[in-house]
């Protein structure tokens, strides 16, 4: 029912309309692992988001890279968002700590990403669970995460466009208007000489 539910919404969502109401934005993460999030807009709807996190469960530093498609809901702000990437761990290698002889090694896999986000202002809230498969190493072949993201927008969509929209009319106002065939070109006008 619940996916029945989450299709139904997805259907009737317009996709027509912008999915963000931000460029950039950084921030927290904090759930069953915390961290340092940082999401850039690359398309219309699709971003790119950066993780770096510890975890509380296990001894490691965990890089994650992920590219997610957004869907928009009611208005810009409010989002559900899916997504895929790759993540790499280094696990802590102190003397004091002597890793399971389970462990193979460094982390190294996939992860995926689904979840929803909300916009208001500057700040933008997102919640998400994102299960990942370790292809190599770690403690686990297959563990799930779940976060709550609390991220400052650094540039919003409006302000990227403006700037755009400046540096196109800067642009056309430096290389002029039109085709410019030089002096002359009018061959049934005389020129007057003085």
């Amino acid at each position: 029912m619940k996916k029945l539910i989450f299709h139904l919404l997805i259907s009737l969502t317009p996709i027509s309309l912008f999915s963000q109401a931000y460029m950039t934005a950084g921030g927290l993460r904090l759930g069953t692992d915390w961290g340092l999030t940082v999401q850039q807009r690359l398309a219309k709807s699709l971003t790119a988001e950066g993780i770096v996190q510890s975890s509380l469960q296990r001894e490691e530093v965990l890089l994650t890279g992920l590219v997610e498609k957004h869907y928009a809901l009611v208005f810009r702000g409010l989002n559900l968002y899916a997504g895929a990437g790759l993540h790499k761990g280094w696990l802590n290698n102190s003397p004091a700590v002597e890793p399971p002889a389970h462990i193979a090694g460094d982390p190294f896999g996939l992860t995926f990403t689904g979840g929803a986000e909300l916009t208001l202002g500057r700040l933008n809230f997102s919640y998400d669970f994102k299960p990942a498969i370790n292809l190599s190493g770690g403690e686990k072949t297959f563990y799930t995460q779940t976060g709550v993201s609390v991220r400052y927008v650094l540039l919003k969509n409006k302000v990227f466009k403006k700037h755009l929209k400046e540096k196109k009319k800067a642009r056309r106002q430096k290389e002029g208007k039109g085709i410019h065939l030089g002096n002359g070109w009018k061959f049934w006008k005389k020129s007057k000489e003085v």
